[in-house]
């Protein structure tokens, strides 16, 4: 990315205009600079506002993420998202990701139009960075909320072409006055509406229904942190049982699905045998119970 003032602008001290002025900002949000600096680089930026219904996310075959959940327990919270995307009634991807690990303490996954949503939670990451690089602290929990409730609401005018970015984002209060219930949940709708969960359970997306179902029955805020990866997949595997669109484990292909932990020592990604171990025990206890185990 180049960036260079604009012909009419002069350094005059204290007065910078054009791009190099928006640079001279020291600007604490990222996205903002971006905005400012190369608009057409923001998510969803070269949709056509004034596109007709031929244009839709359907009508272009757009990849689609589907199902991801998010569950807190006693010492932080879990958020795990399935590996499939489709576009339509095909499956555009298998292993897809969906869920990411955004700072030391926080992660984000994703549901809705694939692309948008990838460019969206990257922007998100790096904002989180900028800040952090700035001001010399991490921003706090329920900034880092709004940043991501702001960066949805900058995509309102492609979601109401279908090009809609639903994110769930989990995260770990490093400034709770009780480290047992410093883990943190927060669901957003498409205009930017955030929403912090208390039910200590949400799932969002095409299975969601069905994984929330799960979670109801199933959630225990007194586990610890395995006791709530096996939820999680439990879950991801109702949803993936009754929504097409929410890919199951794949146990030829080795594709399970992304589970994140984040506590106080931080957000971790389980690795993928610790997943394939957890895969197995579900799949073994669903011979034995196809409906699942009862609280």
């Amino acid at each position: 990315m180049e960036f260079r003032p604009s012909v009419t602008s002069g350094l005059v001290p204290g007065h910078h205009t054009g791009q190099l002025g928006t640079f001279l900002t020291g600007s604490q949000s990222f996205s903002d600079f971006v905005g400012g600096a190369a608009p057409h680089l923001l998510p969803g930026a070269g949709l056509d506002r004034t596109a007709g219904p031929g244009t839709s996310a359907d009508a272009l075959g757009v990849p689609h993420g589907t199902t991801i959940v998010a569950l807190l327990f006693s010492g932080g919270v879990v958020i795990a998202g399935d590996r499939r995307a489709t576009a339509g009634n095909v499956i555009a991807q298998r292993d897809i990701e969906k869920v990411f690990v955004t700072d030391t303490h926080s992660a984000v996954g994703i549901a809705g139009s694939a692309g948008i949503a990838l460019e969206m939670v990257r922007l998100f990451s790096v904002d989180l960075e900028h800040y952090e690089k700035l001001e010399g602290v991490p921003l706090s929990l329920d900034g880092k909320a709004n940043k991501l409730a702001g960066m949805v609401r900058q995509n309102l005018g492609a979601a109401m072409q279908g090009f809609v970015v639903v994110p769930l984002f989990a995260g770990y209060d490093t400034d709770a006055a009780d480290p047992a219930q410093a883990g943190r949940i927060v669901t957003f709708d498409p205009t930017g509406g955030r929403y912090d969960e208390n039910l200590g359970f949400h799932a969002v997306g095409s299975g969601s229904v069905f994984a929330k179902s799960s979670l109801k029955k199933l959630h225990d805020p007194a586990a610890d942190l395995d006791g709530a990866v096996r939820t999680a997949v439990e879950a991801l595997y109702d949803a993936a049982d009754d929504d097409t669109a929410t890919g199951g484990p794949d146990t030829v292909r080795r594709i399970y699905p992304v589970v994140v932990g984040i506590t106080a020592e931080g957000a971790v990604r389980r690795g993928d045998a610790e997943i394939a171990a957890v895969v197995d025990q579900v799949i073994a206890g669903r011979r034995e119970r196809p409906g699942g185990p009862a609280r």
